[in-house]
């Protein structure tokens, strides 16, 4: 599946360290729900109701999981090395393909 949002930064609220996230919602959201609801009932869902994925940010392809949000969707972490390599940072829209 696909997704297109803007990049946004979570910072500690002690200012010591800081994380850049994709969420992802609408019908990609609702896909993953149903995912992790099968997943759940497999006995198979990740710690804190993760689901691991393969995510392609133009060139740069890599392993995370996604994390589930009480208020909006799910949230894919964006590591460094895939922002400079792709050249993006906060607040620039971004494509991402999901594998489950």
């Amino acid at each position: 599946m696909t997704h297109t949002g803007p990049l946004w930064r979570w910072t500690s609220s002690t200012g010591t360290g800081s994380w850049h996230f994709l969420t992802i919602d609408g019908e990609a959201g609702e896909a993953l729900s149903g995912t992790a609801l099968m997943r759940r009932l497999e006995k198979s869902i990740g710690g804190f109701g993760s689901l691991k994925v393969v995510a392609t940010i133009g060139d740069s392809t890599f392993k995370t999981s996604l994390f589930p949000s009480k208020s909006a969707g799910w949230m894919l972490p964006v590591k460094a090395s895939v922002r400079k390599a792709e050249g993006i940072g906060e607040g620039d829209v971004v494509e991402v393909m999901l594998e489950v």
